[in-house]
């Protein structure tokens, strides 16, 4: 008789927690068992189907995972795997490239920290949050609903009123629109130019199941991969606020050697080919590396805090609590008033605010 998996799915504006797990019954790597999937309207119905039997894992977005995590325990839950992140990645929609937009140019966007990252990337044009927007220009206030305010910005886009707009991959696809977009993107061709880091759990799916789940059957869903990013994530910014969440980018992500190298040699990066070489300079591809990047930037996007390290997947847990601590002291020395050497010194406002 063969095996059935019962698999309660939720899906969220920006992670389509249904189309990853299709993408996986249909590939070649599929489970060996049954897996029959059902849809949930949130997170709490689904902690009662695990409760009550009905179904057997609980797929979920990352992002509403933080901050319940002791709810689970509490519930005799766990998280036993994730899903890696097909798409964490937002899009510019406009007709030009970012640092072809005209001076006057106004660019929507509703996230906070891609806001901050186009002020960084960009001088001399408006970004704007829609509400804000709509404040300024006395228009209609925007949707609430994230496929009709996409819709809505687009309007705006198309009738000349603004120049362009930030949308998730997963809203654009489902608002059906065709126009031109650009992604933003972690790593630029080309040294300094601007970056992108993806908002923290950006597509990351992570599986719930009853304590205990036989790991025979949970890792024929997760990968590898994904609880990679799962476990640096939840250790490196699990315990932040909203307020400082929706402020901090991250990226976690599994390398090959042959790659790092790769970029090493075009951004003419010593640090990061050293990284490749063991003591002796000699280049070992026989280990997958990790690489994680997290930063903080200022309101007006004069000012980042980042920190970034690629070390060896056997050494990633060990890695991580010390770019935790690492991480830490960075944030508290550069958000902390500079004190004085002398009384008759001018006061010296902190590097960085972390209230903005």
């Amino acid at each position: 008789m063969t095996e059935q998996l019962l698999l309660a799915m939720l899906d969220t504006v920006g992670c389509s927690v249904s189309n990853n797990i299709s993408k996986l019954l249909d590939s070649g790597g599929s489970p060996s068992i049954d897996v029959e999937c059902k849809g949930i309207p949130d997170l709490d119905s689904g902690i009662s189907m695990l409760d009550s039997g009905e179904a057997d894992m609980l797929a979920v977005p990352a992002s509403i995972v933080h901050g319940r995590r002791m709810e689970l325990l509490q519930a005799g839950l766990e998280i036993v795997g994730a899903r890696t992140p097909q798409r964490p990645y937002s899009l510019l929609v406009s007709d030009n490239k970012l640092q072809y937009q005209p001076k006057s140019a106004i660019i929507l966007c509703e996230h906070k920290l891609i806001r901050r990252q186009l002020r960084r990337a960009r001088r001399g044009i408006r970004i704007l949050d829609p509400s804000a927007y709509s404040s300024i220009s006395g228009s209609d206030s925007p949707p609430e609903d994230p496929i009709s305010l996409i819709r809505w910005m687009e309007g705006l886009r198309e009738s000349g009123e603004i120049d362009g707009f930030v949308a998730q991959r997963e809203v654009y696809d489902a608002a059906g629109l065709m126009s031109r977009r650009h992604s933003l993107l972690p790593d630029p061709q080309n040294a300094g130019e601007p970056h992108f880091l993806p908002m923290p759990y950006s597509d990351l799916v992570v599986l719930i199941a009853r304590r205990m789940f036989p790991v025979s059957i949970s890792e024929q869903i997760s990968e590898k991969e994904g609880e990679t990013c799962w476990w640096i994530q939840d250790n490196l910014i699990g315990a932040l606020d909203e307020g400082m969440l929706g402020k901090t980018g991250i990226l976690v992500r599994h390398r090959q050697v042959r790659s790092l190298i790769k970029q090493a040699e075009e951004t003419r990066d010593l640090v990061l080919e050293q990284v490749c070489q063991d003591p002796d300079g000699e280049v070992k591809e026989d280990e997958v590396h990790v690489e994680i990047r997290i930063e903080y930037v200022s309101k007006d996007g004069k000012k980042t805090v980042s920190l970034h390290r690629v070390i060896r997947y056997s050494e990633y847990e060990r890695a991580t609590i010390a770019s935790l601590r690492d991480w830490e002291i960075l944030i508290k020395e550069t958000s902390r008033e500079v004190p004085k050497d002398f009384h008759t010194d001018l006061d010296t406002p902190s590097f960085i605010s972390l209230d903005d």
